[in-house]
């Protein structure tokens, strides 16, 4: 506990809010792209406590937020058939898609199942031979090793009910589109901590070099995030555009090597449909043809309506661009909550909407 203690100490979060307050002079719009520093952050407060000139946005963090309703339709629609078992993470349950929602199908006897990781998955196809067994894999390059991993187990064991729906993203090209779009005039970005642990700080490179913003890989703790604002402001006020890493404990330049070696093994880079955002070059994986029969998308040959446009009066499309703030849409809190949400950022626990709810608007 002692480690965690330092950093969650008042006295020292009190010393490095002082230190913002003395450096910020020009006003910045500060984006986290991690769903797990939308919750660290509003979870200690730390918006009621910047300086006026600093604002921290929300962006596309939330893998389960960002799914698009077309993806969702095709889990559905997978999940609908004969002999087929899908299995999935119980974030994904709730998310609706155009029509429906895996939570919907599962109470009208849908075989659905919820997995707390790849190798659940694994067990289920292992325990039923005569069954179809598909992962819909979402996430980002966190959680992508493990689903290419349970390819390269499926295929050690000689399974051939196993198959992955994958619809993985990755996060440096949703940055770049980001400011491509100009929506949002933003001044640094607060890097993910897990993704990086696994990517490292290179891919952020050409962010800070070609678009000129700074960028710091921050981790989760509450001096974790201060001090990356902190870093963030230094370089905003001093004219600097660099990646720097404030999570040193955990990420490593060149990343996790081993990771990355199997996500080469099996992923190639996809362009992907981004909820909010659209189609993002080159910010996907799919698996690549020599793993084509673990493939959901060729093994079956899916047939889904046109997808719908998020419900009237959601927001989650602006939310996820940083274009709006929760509170900002007018379902939020009302209509929307997290006993019946209407959006996917309401719907998982790190949406930002599910945040600013828990944790209040400040």
């Amino acid at each position: 506990m002692k480690y965690l203690s330092e950093y969650r100490d008042p006295v020292l979060a009190q010393k490095v809010i002082e230190n913002i307050k003395k450096i910020s002079h020009t006003p910045v719009n500060l984006m986290e792209v991690c769903g797990t520093h939308t919750v660290a952050i509003s979870k200690n407060g730390i918006r009621q406590v910047m300086p006026k000139t600093v604002t921290l946005l929300s962006g596309p963090g939330c893998p389960v937020c960002v799914t698009a309703n077309e993806d969702i339709d095709k889990a559905i629609w997978l999940a609908r058939q004969s002999g087929v078992i899908l299995a999935t993470f119980g974030d994904m349950m709730k998310v609706p898609g155009s029509y429906s929602s895996l939570s919907a199908e599962k109470a009208e006897g849908v075989d659905i199942r919820v997995v707390y990781s790849t190798l659940d998955a694994l067990q289920i196809a292992d325990d039923n031979p005569d069954k179809k067994v598909i992962f819909f894999g979402v996430g980002f390059e966190t959680t992508s090793p493990t689903i290419a991993l349970s390819i390269l187990e499926a295929r050690k064991r000689g399974l051939k009910n196993y198959s992955v729906l994958a619809r993985h993203k990755l996060i440096p090209p949703a940055m770049a589109a980001l400011l491509s779009l100009g929506e949002v005039k933003l001044h640094g970005f607060i890097c993910p901590g897990h993704v990086s642990t696994i990517i490292g700080s290179k891919p952020y490179k050409f962010i800070a070099e070609e678009h000129g913003i700074p960028c710091v890989i921050s981790g989760f703790e509450p001096l974790d995030v201060l001090q990356t604002i902190y870093m963030l402001v230094r370089q905003a006020e001093n004219g600097e555009a660099r990646v720097e890493v404030q999570y040193k404990r955990s990420v490593r330049s060149e990343g996790n090597t081993t990771a990355l070696k199997i996500l080469d093994e099996v992923f190639e880079v996809c362009d992907a449909d981004w909820r909010g955002i659209g189609i993002i070059p080159n910010s996907g994986f799919k698996l690549k043809e020599d793993y084509s029969d673990f493939d959901a998308d060729k093994i079956f040959d899916v047939e889904v309506p046109p997808p719908k446009d998020d419900p009237p009066g959601c927001s989650c499309g602006e939310i996820l661009r940083g274009v709006k703030f929760p509170y900002q849409c007018k379902l939020f809190g009302k209509a929307c909550t997290p006993e019946r949400p209407i959006g996917p950022c309401m719907v998982s626990s790190e949406g930002a909407c599910a945040a600013y709810y828990r944790y209040g608007t400040g």
